[in-house]
């Protein structure tokens, strides 16, 4: 269960970071990250990062993200955000074929931290976002981050266009992305 704060606790061991991917007005991103989040397993410490309050400006940096050389204070603050995770959730819409734009500033405009960082992928949208999440996960690939493609929540099956979950939602699909991130992080740690 989500708290007011944006965390659900339910376990102690590993720190999983939800990601509203979509700044637009209108989602219902942070109804599908609360929905994603309520099915953390045992154990897990989950919070919601909406990228709308994150704000990161496009592409600030002088310096190549590569080079580590962050200087603007929010590139900083992100780098240090996503540094506290285990691994990330970040649940995609789809927008005209593709996936927004601000979730792609966010991995954008840092480098290092993605590296063999478990990230997996719950897309929702109108044909359950395939074509934003096969997108989303060339970039996952080419930063180097462990990608792990969750299911694909289509409107009018398994959730209303409002974001109000349907009783088909694949629930045990997105446990099986939970169980599949623990054992990603563990294998991590144990290398």
């Amino acid at each position: 269960m989500v708290e007011d704060s944006g965390i659900v606790s339910c376990m102690h061991s590993h720190k999983i970071g939800i990601i509203v991917s979509s700044s637009r007005p209108t989602r219902i991103g942070t109804k599908v990250a609360t929905w994603v989040g309520g099915l953390a397993p045992h154990g897990a410490e989950v919070e919601i990062i909406d990228l709308a309050e994150v704000a990161l400006p496009f592409l600030a940096e002088a310096e190549l993200p590569a080079t580590g050389n962050y200087a603007e204070a929010s590139t900083v603050a992100w780098a240090e955000r996503v540094r506290t995770y285990d691994a990330l959730i970040v649940t995609l819409p789809e927008y005209n074929a593709g996936y927004p734009a601000v979730v792609k500033n966010a991995i954008d405009t840092l480098h290092a931290e993605w590296n063999e960082l478990p990230i997996g992928i719950v897309g929702y949208g109108w044909g359950g976002a395939a074509g934003s999440a096969r997108q989303f996960g060339e970039v996952l690939d080419r930063v180097k981050a462990l990608r792990l493609d969750g299911p694909g929540l289509s409107f009018g099956q398994d959730l209303t266009p409002d974001g109000d979950f349907l009783d088909a939602a694949p629930a045990d699909d997105v446990r099986g992305l939970y169980d599949q991130l623990v054992a990603a992080v563990r294998e991590k740690v144990a290398a």
